[in-house]
């Protein structure tokens, strides 16, 4: 089993783009295409037709996937976007930031 660099619910930092320095929550990944939904960034538009449940239609916004090698995982220790190594604790498997040590868990 490999220790995955970011996982659903982490809170890290795009490194690069439009959207470089932006930081938010990670909603999915998806390690098949490389790619992860962020909350509040790379927000695109969505035209929504007419239907019944929505009789208005209208545009509604919603994140979309960015590439995983946009995004570092933010330390709250280093206030800034780290790199992690495998570390254990007991019988567990952890990431652990590079810089100061803390221990990210989960």
């Amino acid at each position: 089993m490999s220790l995955q660099r970011i996982r659903r619910g982490d809170v890290v930092i795009v490194i690069s783009g439009a959207h470089a320095g932006k930081q938010g929550k990670v909603l999915q990944v998806v390690p098949s295409r490389g790619k992860v939904l962020v909350e509040g960034v790379n927000m695109v538009k969505k035209h929504l037709r007419r239907t019944q449940d929505n009789p208005q239609g209208g545009i509604a916004e919603k994140e979309a996937y960015l590439p995983v090698s946009k995004v570092m995982l933010y330390c709250p220790q280093c206030k800034k976007g780290v790199k992690v190594r495998p570390a254990s604790r007991g019988d567990k498997a952890v990431r652990q930031c590079k810089k100061c040590g803390h221990v990210f868990e989960g």
